[in-house]
């Protein structure tokens, strides 16, 4: 689909395209471009096939979403000790199917919500994504 910003992301245009970690025929594994929220480990899986929804998924899919959100929450947890990784397929912004896998960072106060900044939030340049991108990659395989 020509119009939709995550098949365009997987041609590498537009505002969405971020570090890719992983990829075969089924999905897209990628780091959210640095952007406003300059903050490392928040991991998209999603389908190359153009599918609005969870329940619309082929098989195979379903499985390779299931595998992808798995190893980045086992990268994130390795490669950034954080508090917590959530997992999360929400919201309808963009109707291609993708699922959110972020990091919450030792040390985030309690009354901070999942995507709210602080002032003591870990933050990173594009060398330092492209380092961690790079360590991330490696376990996935």
């Amino acid at each position: 689909m020509t119009d939709c910003a995550i098949c365009a992301k997987h041609r590498g245009t537009g505002p969405l395209v971020g570090p890719v970690l992983w990829e075969d025929d089924l999905l897209v594994v990628s780091h959210r471009p640095l952007g406003d929220l300059a903050f490392p480990g928040y991991l998209f899986v999603e389908t190359r096939r153009h599918v609005a929804a969870l329940d619309a998924l082929e098989p195979a899919e379903v499985g390779a979403v299931a595998r992808a959100a798995w190893l980045a929450a086992r990268a994130l947890r390795a490669e950034l000790a954080p508090q917590h990784v959530f997992s999360a397929i929400a919201g309808r912004q963009v109707a291609h199917f993708h699922q959110h896998v972020f990091a919450r960072h030792a040390g985030t106060p309690e009354h901070i919500g999942w995507m709210d900044p602080w002032p003591g939030a870990p933050r990173v340049t594009a060398t330092e994504l492209d380092a961690l991108c790079a360590r991330l990659r490696t376990h996935f395989g």
